[in-house]
């Protein structure tokens, strides 16, 4: 997608563009051709100590710093990335390949608006409050490593980075090695801000190395990760360490229940959208259909029907509603699942493991929709994150629930019913962190995480803002 690679050579530390410690770099491949746009530094530990001793010079200062004027940084961040938006929506579908419209949409103003929502937000909290005779401070946790992924890198990145710088933290952030390009541009728009040195700082590399490097870190307050439940188990485990805070937002088996008296094409509809979205790499995706059993027979072809909507294609050519996943690894993942599901004995209604003809470049995979799934099976249990549905039936509601809430997983979800009251209150059953009710759309100020193996903590609004603040209680005199 560009015509000449995007080369940085240098990280972000302490408002320097300074030599990474080693001479080793990352290739940043473009998914619709295989081929390098781009080419980051591979840092280790000398480079993660110097950002973290960057951010920890700066903590004193910018944790003390009035509240509105972190806001005030923060509007000159979102409005310096509104300026760019143009060029980062094309970055981010050439590093993740989602097609340019969505990518503009959802890659790009979702970030702007997080920043600018943490603005608001750091003029509107409350910091401090009184309970009888204490005063009850509300205070920065301290240095905060943002460890992010690649299917919303920059949505990933806004959500802790501002919500962090909100709170008076001063930051570290690693993005992945598969899409670290945009957060490039957002270190140029934080040097443009102005924002005070050491503040934010800009590190690239491989998780093993650098990564576990900030988890392990003695001067790291508080590590907010998103990614692999496996990644998360590994950062769990070293950050505890030294007792770090940690805030982890991971895998997701999202289950779609359609009640018998709801509008049956609205949900399939919906449940697509929700399921094919960026390629399947979301991970709230709503993966698993679930339909009584009288209705299977339309819901599957329903589902086959809007399957075949699903133009598959370069992510910038008008008209395509699916482009590639992010990376070859990637591709084989998805492709080994469809393959496990057909093993396993599901219907294949759509779709396979084959490429999609005409796109035997890049690493596409076809839109691939699977009836009759066991609720046991590796389809219904494992998160795949590809464009794969599994449409599953149960009998009645207890036994939907007990599907829905059948797997170690617990982010998103989504209930269809003929009224809103009825699809509430089977939601309240369900051990997950969002439920979509007849199509409900997604909210930036709700609280987003999960539920069981899902992760712990949440991002978003005033509740993401909570999890980088520690609270400090003053016992005073009272009065005689």
């Amino acid at each position: 997608m560009q015509e000449t690679q995007i080369v940085h050579d240098r990280f972000f530390i302490a408002s320097q563009w300074v030599n990474p410690h080693t001479p080793d770099t990352i290739d940043v491949i473009d998914p619709s051709t295989g081929d390098a746009i781009g080419r980051v530094p591979a840092g280790d530990a000398p480079d993660a100590d110097a950002a973290v001793q960057a951010a920890r010079a700066a903590f004193d200062s910018w944790s003390t710093t009035a509240p509105h004027r972190r806001a005030d940084y923060l509007d000159r961040i979102a409005h310096g990335l509104r300026e760019r938006s143009d060029e980062l929506a094309r970055l981010i579908a050439g590093e993740v390949g989602m097609p340019i419209k969505l990518a503009s949409a959802i890659q790009v103003g979702s970030p702007i608006a997080i920043f600018a929502s943490y603005a608001r937000l750091a003029r509107e909290a409350e910091w401090e409050h009184t309970v009888g005779h204490s005063r009850v401070l509300r205070e920065a946790v301290g240095v905060v490593a943002c460890i992010t992924p690649w299917n919303y890198p920059l949505h990933q990145i806004a959500a802790k980075v501002g919500a962090a710088l909100a709170a008076g933290c001063t930051v570290v952030l690693k993005p992945s090695e598969v899409a670290p390009l945009n957060a490039f541009v957002l270190a140029e728009v934080i040097e443009a801000a102005g924002l005070p040195p050491g503040v934010f700082n800009l590190v690239t590399g491989y998780g093993p190395a650098i990564g576990e490097a900030l988890v392990r870190h003695p001067d790291v307050d508080m590590v907010s990760f998103t990614g692999s439940t496996d990644a998360g188990r590994r950062i769990s485990a070293v950050a505890g360490e030294t007792i770090k805070r940690v805030a982890l937002e991971l895998g997701g088996k999202s289950a779609a229940i359609v009640l018998e008296d709801a509008d049956l094409p609205a949900a399939i509809k919906g449940t697509l959208s929700a399921c094919f979205l960026n390629s399947g790499q979301t991970c709230s995706a709503h993966t698993r259909l679930l339909v009584p059993e009288a209705l299977y027979d339309e819901a599957a072809r329903l589902a086959v029907q809007g399957a075949a909507a699903f133009t598959v294609g370069d992510p910038l050519q008008p008209g395509v509603r699916l482009g590639p996943l992010a990376s070859s690894a990637q591709l084989q993942r998805v492709r080994a699942y469809i393959r496990r599901g057909i093993e396993e004995g599901a219907d294949l209604l759509c779709g396979g493991a084959e490429a999609p003809a005409g796109l035997e470049h890049g690493f596409y995979v076809q839109p691939t929709v699977f009836g009759k799934v066991d609720p046991g099976s590796t389809i219904a249990q494992e998160e795949i994150f590809g464009p794969v549905l599994a449409i599953l039936t149960y009998r009645d509601e207890d036994d939907a629930v007990r599907i829905a809430n059948g797997t170690p997983y617990g982010l998103g979800g989504a209930v269809w019913a003929g009224s809103d009251e009825r699809a509430i209150a089977l939601a309240r059953r369900l051990r997950t962190g969002q439920v979509d009710i007849n199509g409900g759309a997604f909210n930036g100020s709700a609280p987003f995480g999960g539920y069981k193996q899902s992760g712990n903590g949440r991002e978003l609004g005033s509740y993401g803002l909570d999890e980088f603040l520690e609270y400090k209680s003053l016992q005073c005199k009272q009065a005689a």
